[in-house]
């Protein structure tokens, strides 16, 4: 019976992997989001993946030659507790799966503030001071502006450590 397992691939190796593995006939999931990205003085939306570094493969372990998946072109190995891998449960990747727009990607939570909104920074070094909301960044960092000595300074703090003012 087929199952999901989850593959580690190398660095920035998730799409390289999921192309390998396709071509090998397994049936991959590899979820992902739009993120727009500045690049010299241009914005441009890419492609990431949802989980960094990490894909699923849906297969048969009893029937199917798994093994030859750790041997595949930009995967390391396949996630495993023992000598067999680990399956994930079907209801996870189907609850991935449900959350896809009509493009395939996965909407990711809409910031909660508004570019040059005025922000107060409730903890850390900058406690107390206010700031204006610039844009969300990665790992649940948002990007903000602080008046530094006359001019203003950009700086990346944790989501949690800033408040509406």
């Amino acid at each position: 019976m087929k199952h999901w397992y989850v593959v580690y691939t190398q660095a920035n190796g998730e799409n390289l992997a999921a192309l390998h593995l396709r071509r090998q006939g397994y049936e991959v999931y590899l979820p992902r989001y739009s993120k727009v990205v500045s690049h010299a003085r241009y914005l441009k939306k890419v492609l990431r993946p949802l989980f960094q570094r990490y894909l699923f493969v849906s297969l048969d372990i009893e029937t199917e030659l798994w093994r030859s998946i750790n041997n595949t072109l930009g995967v390391t190995h396949l996630v495993s507790g023992g000598e067999k891998p680990t399956p994930v449960p079907d209801s996870i990747v189907e609850q991935i799966q449900n959350r896809e727009d009509d493009y395939g990607l996965i909407p990711l939570a809409e910031p909660m503030f508004t570019p040059g909104q005025q922000l107060e920074v409730v903890d850390g070094p900058l406690a107390l001071s206010n700031v204006l909301f610039k844009k969300l960044a990665d790992n649940e960092r948002v990007v903000v502006l602080l008046e530094l000595l006359g001019r203003e300074v950009q700086a990346t703090i944790p989501v949690r450590s800033v408040a509406a003012a």
